[in-house]
């Protein structure tokens, strides 16, 4: 069987207010209180259209390598539903904003993280649209509620070709837009906030055979879901049709309790949304830096090319640069883009100390990084400032610590008790032996206790010297350098 997924996704546009009116756009606001005339569709009002949403559209159409189509139109797209109070949204359907584009991401094969494969799907457009708003049912009173605030935001539909086979291609395809989006300020993306909304087509069909019938999963709200949504769809649709079944053009949504995907509405009496071009709207018309009229008034156009000049470094040019500069692994670039802070966190470690680029990744994906997923927490609520965290690794640079006291200062720093790296090391006395003699004679100890180990050194067993190494170190509570010990160990063991 061979698997076919394409994906739409409707980004809210990062804007102080609505699509066509001046209302402000506002997460979790009391229920109501961000509704104009026109979000409440009162008779006599009409839209006016944001530029800022228009700049956002054209600004992520470029980033997608679309092509901007100079003139689009909007249409009025007829459905009826509670939260939507004019019976219809204004959209763009037979010209869109954008259009075919392609969006390149990467993805781990066998989740190695040393061994990823770029792959790139088309973007069919980009549409501008109104979203609906919200209706709250109530089944204790078994009455549904409507808060008409999020009525009229504007959204960016970006509607992928399917190009996908998988839900890991199709969550790594959405993070990578994802962080494009962020990139560039046109939407903040926020999955949670429902800022970022996923439907996934799925359907499967043998080799040579046209595609099968297509389900739509409807409004995957994170990304680990998507996958696990596109999975499940797949193997339910093989196992249907292996068990003699009929696959139903439908709608479904993903149940993230149960993990799979359940019947919302059939699409097999299909949906007459009787598109019309929207009266109200003139068909909207951008420039480039040739077309401009002499005498036109910037703030009154939209110029394609100045927007073009403007456009921030995207996720992979800035993972190329942080390969380059610093000579980290491009696996390493992946994990410090997709935390949100972590480049400039690991850039700002690196300004601060003596520490090559190198070992700072390691502290800050192994020891940092578990630090913030265990307690949940973003790179922004590290109770460990990057200013911290390059004193400690000056003083392992130093050959002040060892690396095991370094481990230790920082479980200490992680408690946000306010003490400087150096303070910790002083009152648990972590710095490393200065005193040669002692410490030859720590090692010497060690030898006499260990005679079976020794024997198995002599007989050419090198493996054995780290078990050595190691009781060293705990004899000195981690405050010797373990290429000293091991190198006096060595001397020991020759004589």
């Amino acid at each position: 069987w061979i698997p076919v997924v394409g994906l739409e996704i409707h980004a809210q546009i990062s804007s102080k207010s609505k699509l066509f009116s001046g209302s402000q756009v506002q997460f979790a606001a009391p229920p109501n209180s961000l509704v104009s005339f026109f979000d409440a569709s009162l008779p006599g009002t009409l839209p006016v259209l944001n530029r800022r949403c228009v700049e956002a559209a054209v600004m992520t159409g470029l980033a997608l390598n679309c092509s901007i189509n100079k003139k689009s139109l909007f249409d009025r797209k007829h459905y009826f539903y509670a939260d939507l109070p004019a019976g219809y949204q204004i959209t763009q359907q037979r010209v869109p904003i954008a259009v075919n584009g392609s969006l390149s991401y990467s993805l781990c094969i066998d989740n190695k993280m040393s061994q990823m494969v770029t792959k790139t799907v088309r973007i069919k457009q980009i549409q501008l649209e109104q979203d609906s708003g919200k209706s709250l049912h109530d089944d204790t009173r078994s009455q549904t509620l409507v808060d008409l605030n999020r009525a009229g935001v504007g959204l960016m539909e970006v509607v992928m070709e399917p190009d996908m086979c998988c839900g890991e291609e199709a969550a790594a395809a959405v993070r990578e837009l994802q962080l494009i989006l962020q990139t560039l300020g046109s939407s903040q993306a926020v999955m949670a906030e429902g800022q970022l909304r996923v439907d996934a087509n799925v359907s499967v069909h043998h080799p040579g055979e046209p595609y099968g019938v297509r389900t739509e999963v409807k409004n995957i709200n994170s990304i680990r879901f998507l996958a696990k949504a596109v999975d499940y769809e797949i193997q339910r649709q093989i196992e249907e049709l292996e068990n003699g079944g009929t696959i139903l053009n439908e709608t479904r949504a993903f149940d993230s309790k149960l993990g799979c995907t359940v019947p919302m509405r059939d699409k097999e009496g299909k949906q007459d949304y009787r598109f019309m071009p929207e009266p109200n709207l003139p068909p909207l018309i951008l420039y480039d830096a040739k077309s401009l009229p002499a005498n036109m008034n910037h703030q009154q156009v939209i110029n394609i090319d100045w927007i073009h000049e403007r456009l921030p470094d995207l996720p992979s040019v800035k993972r190329e640069k942080l390969v380059e500069q610093y000579g980290i692994l491009p696996e390493h670039s992946f994990t410090l883009l997709n935390e949100d802070g972590l480049a400039e966190f690991f850039e700002s470690v690196v300004k601060q100390t003596q520490m090559k680029p190198k070992k700072v990744i390691g502290w800050i994906l192994n020891d940092l990084l578990s630090y913030l997923k265990q307690h949940s927490l973003t790179v922004k609520e590290s109770p460990v400032s990057s200013f911290v965290l390059a004193d400690l690794l000056n003083l392992l640079e130093k050959k002040e610590i060892s690396s095991t006291a370094a481990k230790q200062v920082l479980a200490e720093l992680w408690k946000g008790e306010g003490k400087t790296p150096l303070e910790i090391v002083k009152v648990q006395k972590l710095e490393l032996l200065q005193d040669q003699k002692e410490l030859e004679q720590i090692c010497q100890a060690v030898i006499d206790g260990q005679e079976n180990e020794v024997m198995a050194i002599k007989a050419g067993n090198q493996k054995v010297l780290n078990k050595l190494i190691g009781l060293v170190q705990r004899k000195t509570q981690g405050r010797s350098n373990p290429v000293l010990v091991k190198q006096l160990l060595e001397k020991k063991l020759s004589e």
